[in-house]
């Protein structure tokens, strides 16, 4: 297993220069995998900041980051001393078998991450606060989650579970490649999948507030409202929900999509 910190390595990262007063830039590493050409997989969750990945022909994963300071204003001074910075940038990596783990240990500073990654790349992302996830033309399996942001997914092929709590989700299959299980959604924001036209699924769609459309010609199954029962400590709860229910071509592997305050677009291309 290779580790590369960003603290201590010589040339490794590099100060590009102090853009504002609450902006850094860094320029911090280039990761190489152990098996070059091959699939691989980037991992990386925070608190605080956006993720950008994109797919590119190459055989490594570079990575970039800019990490804001935010309003110091308020803590200016302490006994007459005045605040000139903070030198804690805990941020390293590392790579086994062509798995990249970026760790973050910036959880009260933002940071906003900018990534290169070969085309065939999986990836499981995640952050909280203060920024949105994209991700751009790569092949593999996407987990990808954010709290307080959008996440929107482009020219990608594989399975993706995509899950945020405040903002919208829109994804672009350019392929879907092997059947599997998918599930896309939001409880603040509109969920919008483009999809080939070719794809064969079992839909399963449902907004609390809002509509679901779609411009595939879908078989639609009865929608009887499901029933979920729960028992216990002395109480019975009976829980209804009505779900859109249909099949694509045929029918294939559930494709879940659910909002509570949006509506769900599923579109053919």
């Amino acid at each position: 297993m290779k580790k590369l910190k960003m603290l201590g390595m010589m040339g490794i990262a590099l100060f590009v220069g102090v853009l504002s007063a609450q902006e850094k830039e860094i320029d911090l590493f280039t990761v190489p995998l152990s098996n070059p050409g091959q699939a691989g997989k980037l991992e990386l969750g925070q608190i605080s900041g956006s993720i950008t990945v994109t797919g590119y022909e190459g055989k490594e994963v570079i990575v970039k980051a800019s990490v804001y300071d935010g309003d110091k204003s308020s803590k200016a001074t302490k006994n007459g001393m005045k605040r000139v910075g903070n030198s804690g940038l805990n941020i390293s990596a590392e790579e086994e078998s062509n798995v990249v783990t970026i760790h973050n240990e910036l959880w009260n500073r933002r940071t906003d991450f900018i990534i290169k990654v070969p085309y065939n790349f999986s990836m499981k992302l995640s952050t909280v606060n203060n920024g949105d996830i994209e991700v751009d033309g790569v092949t593999g399996d996407l987990e990808i989650s954010n709290v307080n942001g959008s996440i929107t997914l482009k020219n990608v092929e594989g399975a993706v579970t995509a899950n945020t709590t405040n903002g919208p989700v829109k994804v672009d299959f350019k392929k879907i490649g092997n059947a599997s299980d998918m599930a896309f959604s939001s409880f603040n924001g509109n969920v919008e999948v483009s999809f080939p036209s070719s794809i064969k699924a079992n839909i399963k769609a449902k907004s609390d507030m809002g509509d679901v459309y779609t411009d595939f010609n879908m078989e639609m199954a009865d929608n009887k409202p499901e029933v979920q029962k729960k028992q216990g400590s002395g109480s019975y709860k009976v829980k209804m929900e009505q779900w859109v229910k249909g099949k694509i071509n045929g029918g294939g592997p559930e494709f879940l999509f659910k909002t509570f305050n949006g509506d769900i677009m599923i579109k053919s291309k």
